[in-house]
């Protein structure tokens, strides 16, 4: 995966996180997990706040409480 595959991080973050409520996670946090997913294979200084964002977003969709 790479950072413009957003939609396929937050199912991996769903499926590993399946606690944690992605409205409150930090920016940090979230940019490490991401980087420790088993299929994760990019650059960690690529990101940037706009793809964290839609990560976010996008796992804040798939979340079920």
């Amino acid at each position: 995966m790479k950072w413009t595959d957003v939609y396929d991080i937050a199912i991996e973050l769903a499926e590993n996180y399946p606690d944690v409520d992605p409205r409150y996670i930090n920016f940090v946090d979230l940019h490490a997990w991401v980087c420790e997913l088993d299929e994760f294979d990019d650059d960690p200084e690529r990101s940037g706040e706009k793809i964290l964002e839609a990560i976010q977003a996008t796992w804040l969709e798939e979340w079920d409480p």
